[in-house]
C-alpha cells in the first residue's frame, strides 16, 4: 500500500468509518472492485466542516494523499463573508480584496508606461526615481525591442539630496547628457512613486525641456500607491502622446488606438478594412514612430480597441473633431455587429456582406454549445475581454458566474451589470490574489476558472482552466467564436476533472 492510499484510509477512520468497514472495502479491492473506494468528494466536504486541532490533523493527511496544500487558519466561508455581492456595488470602493496581502499581486504602472514607450520605435524612455525602480525597468527592457542592454531605456536615479530639495536641477543636468549621447526624436519622462510623494512638477519640467531642446518631451505619471494595476501607466503614457500631434488635412485613414498584443494586420477587423480600401494610420502602442504620431490627426476615425486609449481618443475628438468607435474585444455577436455598423457609418461606406455572414456563423456556434454550458458555474479572474460585457454575455447563455474579479468599475459598466443581475448576483472582489482563492474554490466548487492560474492545482480540485490570452491578438467576431469554443472545452474538461476529484 503506498503513502497516499494509507493516508486516505487513516483519514476515513478519523472521520468515523468503522475499521470493519475499511477492512471489508480493502478485501473487495483485492478482488478488483474499484467501486468500493470511499467517496472523495464527501470526505473533502467533511474535512472542510471540521475545526481546531482535528481539522489540522486532517489537513496534513490530505496533503499526504496528494491534495493541494491547505494553509492553516484560512476558511473559504469566512473569506466570502467579507465580500460584497455585485448588487451592493456602486463604485470601485465597494469592491474589496479577498485579503489584505495580495499574491501574486498586480503589475506596477511603471511597467505599463515602459510598454507604451517600447511600441514607439524612436522614443527614449527615461525613468526618474530610486535604484529599485531603475533596476526593475531596465531588467524589463533588456531585449531587442528596446535595443538591448545599451538601448533606449535610461534612468535618472535620485539621491537623498534630490528627495529633500527637489530633482529639477538633477533632471536638467542629466537630460543634457542624454540628448548629447542619444539624440532622441522624442522622450518619455516616467515619474515613479517618490517623485509624486515629494511633489516635483514633471509636467512643467517636460514643457521646459521641450522648449529648450526642440524635441517632444512627455511626462507620464506612474505612482503605484494611487492605482490598482499597470493599466493606468499604459493609459497615461498613451494620452501624453497627444502633445506630439499637429493638425493635419484629413486623408480618410483610421487610427488604431490601444492595440497591445499581436499584429493588427492579422485581425479580422483589419481584413474588412483592407477589403474596403480603408487606409491605416497610426497604431498605438503596438508599433509606430514619433512622426506617425505627429500626423495622427489626419485620420477620419479613431478605432479604440482597449480602454487605455479612451482618454486619448476623447482628447483628439475635442481638439481635432475626429470621432472614435469603441471596438473592444467583445464577446456578444450582437455587440460586435453593432460596432461594425457604427464604424462603417463613420467611414461613410456600405457594411460588407461578409460581416453579416460572420454574425450568422457566431449565432450558429452559440446554439451548438448552448445545451452543454447552460447552468455551469464558474469564477471570473481576468481575460483579454471587457469584464462585465463578457460576463453579461455568458449569463445570457445560461452560465452562472459565482465570483467576478475586477480592479475597475465605471458608469459604462452598469448596463452589463444590470444584465448580469437579471440572472444571478455573484460575489465581487479585486483581482490578482489567487492564494486565498484556493479556499474559496472549496466552498463554491466552480466548474472552471477564467484567467491565469495553475492548471494542475485546479485540476486536483475538479476545476478546469480557461485561458483567453490568444484573444488578445483578435478583433471582431473571431473574439466571440474563440470564447464560445473555449467555454465549451472548459466545460468538457470540467466534467472529466470533477469525476477524477470525486465531485
Amino acid at each position: 500500500m503506498d503513502l497516499k492510499e494509507d493516508a486516505m484510509w487513516k483519514m476515513a477512520e478519523k472521520m468515523g468509518m468503522p475499521k470493519s468497514a475499511i477492512e471489508a472495502i480493502k478485501a473487495k479491492q483485492k478482488n478488483g472492485d474499484k467501486s468500493a473506494m470511499p467517496d472523495m468528494g464527501k470526505m473533502k466536504s467533511m474535512m472542510q466542516a471540521m475545526k481546531g486541532e482535528k481539522k489540522d490533523e486532517m489537513r496534513k493527511m490530505a496533503e499526504k494523499m496528494g491534495m493541494p496544500p491547505q494553509a492553516a487558519g484560512m476558511d473559504g466561508n469566512e473569506i466570502l463573508g467579507r465580500l460584497n455581492r455585485l448588487s451592493k456595488v456602486q463604485t470601485i470602493k465597494d469592491v474589496p480584496q479577498l485579503t489584505t496581502a495580495l499574491f501574486p499581486g498586480t503589475h506596477c504602472p511603471l511597467m505599463g508606461a515602459a510598454m507604451v514607450a517600447g511600441g514607439i520605435e524612436d522614443c527614449l524612455l527615461v525613468i526618474v526615481g530610486t535604484d529599485e525602480c531603475s533596476y526593475y525597468t531596465k531588467s524589463l527592457t533588456i531585449n531587442e525591442r528596446y535595443g538591448g542592454i545599451a538601448g533606449r531605456c535610461v534612468s535618472v536615479v535620485l539621491d537623498s539630496h534630490d528627495v529633500t530639495f527637489g530633482s529639477t536641477e538633477s533632471m536638467h543636468k542629466a537630460f543634457k547628457e542624454i540628448v548629447a549621447e542619444y539624440q532622441p526624436k522624442c522622450v518619455m519622462l516616467v515619474t515613479t512613486c517618490v517623485i509624486e510623494v515629494i511633489g516635483d512638477d514633471y509636467d512643467a519640467i517636460a514643457a521646459e525641456l521641450t522648449k529648450q531642446y526642440n524635441i517632444p518631451v512627455m511626462a507620464a505619471h506612474t505612482e503605484h500607491f494611487k492605482c490598482e494595476d499597470h493599466f493606468p501607466g499604459l493609459e497615461r503614457a498613451i494620452t501624453a502622446c497627444a502633445a506630439m500631434m499637429q493638425k493635419q488635412d484629413c486623408d480618410g485613414s483610421v487610427n488604431v488606438l490601444g492595440q497591445r498584443m499581436g499584429n493588427f494586420a492579422d485581425t479580422e477587423l483589419h481584413a474588412f478594412l483592407a477589403a474596403a480600401g480603408v487606409k491605416l494610420g497610426v497604431q498605438m502602442p503596438s508599433g509606430c514612430t514619433a512622426e506617425e504620431i505627429r500626423r495622427a490627426p489626419a485620420a477620419k476615425v479613431n478605432i479604440v480597441v482597449h480602454d487605455i486609449a479612451l482618454p486619448l481618443a476623447q482628447a483628439m475628438q475635442e481638439q481635432y473633431g475626429i470621432p472614435y468607435v469603441y471596438f473592444n474585444r467583445f464577446a456578444a455577436p450582437e455587440k460586435i455587429l453593432q460596432t461594425y455598423q457604427h464604424l462603417f457609418n463613420y467611414l461613410e461606406l456600405p457594411l460588407p456582406a461578409e460581416i453579416g455572414a460572420k454574425f450568422e456563423e457566431c449565432k450558429e456556434l452559440e446554439q451548438k454549445v448552448l445545451p452543454d454550458v447552460k447552468g455551469v458555474p464558474y469564477i471570473y479572474g481576468n481575460t483579454q475581454y471587457d469584464c462585465f460585457e463578457l460576463n453579461s454575455y455568458l449569463c445570457s447563455l445560461g452560465l452562472v458566474p459565482q465570483l467576478i474579479q475586477s480592479n475597475k468599475l465605471s458608469e459604462a459598466n452598469f448596463a452589463d451589470i444590470e444584465s448580469i443581475l437579471a440572472q444571478t448576483d455573484p460575489y465581487i472582489c479585486k483581482a490578482a490574489n489567487i492564494a486565498p482563492l484556493q479556499y474559496v474554490y472549496d466552498v463554491l466548487h466552480p466548474w472552471f476558472y477564467m484567467g491565469h492560474e495553475f492548471g494542475d492545482r485546479l485540476r486536483r480540485k475538479g476545476i478546469a482552466l480557461l485561458h483567453s490570452d490568444p484573444a488578445g491578438k483578435m478583433l471582431g467576431f473571431e473574439c466571440s467564436s474563440f470564447m464560445l469554443q473555449a467555454v465549451a472545452k472548459a466545460v468538457a474538461d470540467a466534467k472529466k476533472f470533477r469525476e477524477e476529484a470525486g465531485l
